[in-house]
């Protein structure tokens, strides 16, 4: 399964080079994840309890970063093991471009998985390995930006609308 995308974060790319690199951060950032520890020399334990489709499963793995650039790039590659769940393996190549003001992070992702996990169905792991993606992104970008403003208290957008199409109150 493979898939890319890029996402417009509103700090200076030394920031959210430094944050992909803080085992907190990283902890804070990934689905599921009840433990992160460990360092970008030696690599990171990582504890994770997902549930992917009927299968809930906790993973046990490691991760490691290599190819540093400061401020620039690196290559993220973890391998973990959920028991009877079966396996799930994967890397990230992660790109950092100063854009806007802010910076433009870009990443190509390509994910393998094994056991009971491999027998749910391709359509469901690409949906969930999707999800996961999106969601690290959503957390890291909200952990860099704080939390979105509620458009609803924002009165210049439109109400939003009832099954009626009636404004609601």
């Amino acid at each position: 399964m493979q898939m890319s995308d890029t996402r417009q974060i509103a700090a200076p790319p030394s920031e959210v080079y430094a944050a992909l690199l803080d085992p907190e951060v990283l902890k804070a950032c990934v689905p599921g994840a009840t433990e992160v520890t460990g360092s970008v020399e030696d690599g990171y334990e990582a504890t994770v309890v997902q549930k992917v489709g009927p299968v809930k499963a906790t993973f046990k793995g490691q991760v490691t970063i290599t190819d540093l650039v400061p401020n620039e790039s690196m290559k993220i590659d973890g391998a973990g093991k959920g028991g009877a769940a079966g396996f799930a393996k994967g890397g990230a190549d992660v790109r950092l471009a100063e854009k806007d003001g802010g910076t433009e992070l870009s990443y190509d992702v390509e994910a393998k998985v094994g056991g009971k996990l491999a027998q749910l169905g391709s359509r469901i792991i690409d949906g969930f390995a999707k999800k996961m993606a999106d969601q690290f992104f959503d957390n890291l970008q909200e952990t860099l930006e704080g939390p979105a403003e509620d458009a609803e208290n924002n009165d210049d957008t439109p109400k939003k609308k009832g099954w009626f199409g009636r404004s609601k109150d």
